[in-house]
């Protein structure tokens, strides 16, 4: 895959290696020997990851660190070390690192770092940051990260409040885009494990051959390339929080594994003969229904109970839509930063627009598309004509201010509306399930003849099986 990659040691030829080893396989690297220079450079180099090594004249690894984690957030750090010491790691993991290889390393151990954390960072440009309340919003007590001034967000906030300082299990669901790994970090922070690691896996973007060792670790000599051993996610958020996220999609053989480590909070590394005890609390989460996985055999049932102590689910952002307008606006003053830009105003007839419409990708949805607006802006201010095409589209004719005689009703605009959500939740669900009828019904929660007449009635096309 491409992506490019921002290499910083004073050792020229472990640059030189690094680069070579990038290139091959694919990856544009800028490589660097003078630290201060490397980070006079991010702005310009765009990277998706930052490889340094910890220990360096001037800024070491870990200032670099702490730079990227206040200029620029999203940006993961590759932490190189010559000791291999789990307390290295962990030191670096509980200031943000993304992860950290040793030396010496090996090309696949390298390149699988690197292709994760490249994924990582265009995922996370999708994704909103971590954010302070904006200017008018009255915080939450302990909860600075996530807004919503809405009943269901409120609900949300009390339930961290109430289970932040237990070790009990918490199961996160709700659709792509919610900010399940938000809350899970809050949940993290206003615990008792606040000043320990919280370790984040992704289990839906670790091959199943790799997921093991990733978990676990491995020994010097567990495998080919094994040149060294490295402890796992576990064993790195000892006495922390381990976040498992798209939990749903660990393969089944790894799921056993899992469901053993719950059961006795101990595991052998890869290659290992010696057991590893470990005090983790764990975090889930998934966009996926786990009791219709385990009733087609995807998941296992006894897993899903050890997972679901205390379930979670976060409402989608059509179901808050009072806190549209709050996210909107702090979203355009990160993106007037971001962009260079100054938008001072936002025109009521769009603002309209941002509450009626579905929002099938959430959050995430949400900033991408005034992203794209804000770039696009040439006045002060936001309007509905800057919409985007596929959304004004789904909203159909808007009227900005409809005069009860002669324009639309309030009961006729309601259902146009409403239309126009029914249209976003089935194409969504078609799409998801390749064109499956039935599929899409359950995912739906309708029966098979009730979707049939939805889209007969609402004129959805069906993609291709």
């Amino acid at each position: 895959m491409s992506g490019r990659v921002l290499v910083v040691d004073d050792e020229k030829n472990i640059t030189l290696v690094i680069q070579a080893m990038l290139e091959k396989a694919g990856y544009e690297a800028a490589v660097f020997n003078d630290s201060i220079e490397a980070v006079e450079s991010i702005e310009n180099e765009d990277p998706d990851v930052i490889v340094t090594d910890l220990h360096m004249p001037g800024k070491g690894g870990m200032e670099i660190l702490e730079y990227c984690q206040k200029n620029f957030p999203q940006l993961p750090v590759v932490i190189i070390t010559a000791f291999g010491t789990v307390e290295s790691a962990v030191a670096a993991l509980k200031k943000g690192a993304f992860d950290f290889i040793t030396k010496p390393f090996d090309r696949t151990d390298l390149l699988n770092v690197v292709k994760k954390a490249v994924l990582t960072h265009r995922q996370r440009m999708k994704e909103p940051v971590p954010i302070l309340p904006i200017e008018g919003q009255a915080p939450t007590p302990g909860i600075s990260s996530i807004i919503g001034a809405s009943a269901e967000m409120q609900e949300v906030f009390k339930v961290i409040a109430k289970i932040a300082q237990s070790p009990t299990t918490v199961l996160l669901s709700g659709e792509s885009g919610t900010g399940k790994e938000l809350v899970a970090y809050e949940i993290h922070r206003n615990s008792d494990r606040a000043s320990k690691p919280f370790v984040k896996i992704n289990c839906a973007a670790i091959p199943a051959t790799l997921i093991e060792s990733e978990m676990f670790g491995y020994e010097k000599g567990a495998f080919t390339g094994a040149v060294t051993s490295k402890p796992g996610k576990f064993e790195l958020a000892n006495e922390g929080t381990l976040f498992l996220d798209e939990v749903a999609d660990m393969p089944l053989e790894m799921q056993v594994k899992l469901l053993r480590v719950l059961q006795e909070q101990e595991f052998e590394r890869v290659g290992g003969i010696s057991s590893v005890k470990v005090d983790v609390r764990i975090i889930t989460a998934t966009n996926k229904n786990l009791e219709d996985e385990v009733r087609h055999s995807r998941f296992r049932e006894d897993l899903f109970y050890r997972l679901n102590v205390v379930p979670m689910r976060l409402p989608a952002l059509r179901e808050r839509r009072e806190d549209i307008e709050l996210l909107v606006r702090f979203f355009v003053q990160q993106l007037n930063r971001k962009l260079k830009k100054d938008i001072s105003a936002l025109s009521p007839e769009l603002l309209n627009a941002f509450r009626l419409y579905a929002w099938p990708g959430n959050i995430r949805q949400l900033e991408n598309v005034l992203e794209r607006m804000v770039l696009m802006s040439e006045g002060p201010a936001l309007r509905l004509s800057d919409l985007p095409a596929e959304i004004a589209q789904a909203l159909g004719p808007m009227e900005s201010e409809p005069e009860p005689e002669g324009g639309l009703s309030f009961k006729e605009l309601v259902k146009r509306q409403t239309q126009g959500v029914e249209r976003e939740l089935i194409e969504k669900a078609l799409e998801e399930t390749g064109g499956n009828v039935t599929r899409a019904a359950e995912k739906l929660g309708l029966s098979r003849k009730g979707l049939q007449l939805k889209i007969k009635e609402l004129g959805v096309k069906r993609p291709l099986d």
